[in-house]
């Protein structure tokens, strides 16, 4: 039988550890299945609400539960790293002639900073329980690319609980956290799950502009801007494309809203996730003559890399079509013959609006 002291120590100094590296939250969830928590995947899976995320349906069994994806994890080490930001999300609003991207992508990729942090944790992790006499552990990491429910796990952990807009919220950080998985062999004692704390608030829900929420703690992604100007493929549904507003990348409505933010720290954030100057509020005109170099040059190092210069020029189409900026009119002009025809199909949509 393992002794539970030096295993309580490690806790605490893997804590400890957590911080040093980066992150601003680290707590300790139980590795086994939730009914509940299963069967409400489930549900949202049959409701069709993930669009065309055909890879949460493809791999239900593994994200039922850390130990469906991995047999032999004990213990699910939830991390959160802030991004909290120092100006305010929704200022560029009101600015047509200015793109909109979300907060978490105005800086290096998430992904790879995340990742960076997580690997060195789980070095520590496996090192210290061989020289506390542990034996030899096993780990696996994990960040946004695999089939893990972060967010339900950060609750279990008690980083904080699901928001009405479904994701995390922290009474110290807001909405504002990365969230990463570490799973391990080692039965860390677990960590009390995360209380809701939204109460009667429905900030988020009356701010999302395209009422992806048909009921609290419910997003459908088909209607989320976030989903649409990321992973829908093809031309967005006509109905959506005037609520996109100037949003090109994501969308912070339903998280820069809710109450809890007032409490977040910008100076946590890592700085690694500080704005590029040139993304923190880009003009349209520059971004609408973007061909694959120049769009691969422009972000290189940032997630919005992955959708590809055709998905966000498309993007950057709507947001001409919204502004009312005549002066785009030419640049519009010159995507009309654009080789994929989602960029054309925009093109065609945004000259009607401006002319």
């Amino acid at each position: 039988m393992v002794n539970a002291a030096p295993i309580t120590a490690l806790k605490q100094d893997l804590a400890a550890e957590a911080a040093r590296l980066g992150f601003a939250a680290c707590a300790i969830a139980p590795a086994a299945e939730d009914p509940l928590r299963a069967a409400r995947l489930e549900q949202w899976l049959d409701a069709g609400m993930h669009g065309q995320m055909q890879w949460m349906a493809d791999r239900l069994h593994h994200r039922r539960s850390p130990q469906a994806l991995w047999d032999e994890a004990r213990s699910v080490v939830a991390l959160g790293m802030s991004y909290a930001p120092a100006a305010d999300p929704l200022a560029l609003a009101d600015q047509a002639d200015r793109a909109r991207i979300s907060v978490y992508a105005q800086g290096r990729d998430y992904h790879d900073v995340v990742k960076k942090a997580l690997k060195a944790l789980a070095r520590w992790l496996v090192d210290q329980a061989a020289r506390r006499g542990l034996g030899d552990v096993g780990v696996k990491v994990f960040v946004d690319t695999a089939p893990v429910m972060e967010k339900p796990l950060g609750q279990a952990a008690g980083l904080g609980w699901q928001g009405k807009h479904t994701n995390l919220v922290s009474r110290d950080h807001g909405s504002w956290l990365f969230l990463g998985a570490i799973y391990t062999t080692l039965a860390f004692p677990p960590d009390a799950p995360g209380r809701d704390r939204c109460g009667s608030c429905d900030a988020c829900q009356r701010a999302c502009p395209t009422q992806a929420f048909p009921a609290p703690y419910r997003l459908d992604a088909r209607r989320c801007i976030s989903y649409l100007t990321i992973e829908h493929k093809g031309p967005v549904p006509e109905d959506f494309r005037a609520a996109l507003g100037n949003r090109i990348y994501g969308c912070d409505d339903c998280l820069a809203v809710c109450p809890w933010n007032k409490f977040a720290d910008s100076a946590r954030r890592m700085q690694a996730f500080l704005p590029r100057a040139e993304l923190a509020a880009p003009r349209l005109a520059d971004l609408l003559v973007l061909d694959d170099a120049g769009f691969r040059a422009l972000f290189s190092g940032s997630p919005i890399k992955r959708i590809g210069r055709d998905r966000f020029v498309r993007n950057c189409l709507y947001a001409a079509g919204n502004s009312g900026d005549a002066a785009l009119v030419p640049r519009v002009r010159a995507l009309l013959d654009d080789p994929d025809e989602a960029v054309a199909d925009a093109a065609r949509w945004a000259l009607a609006r401006l002319t």
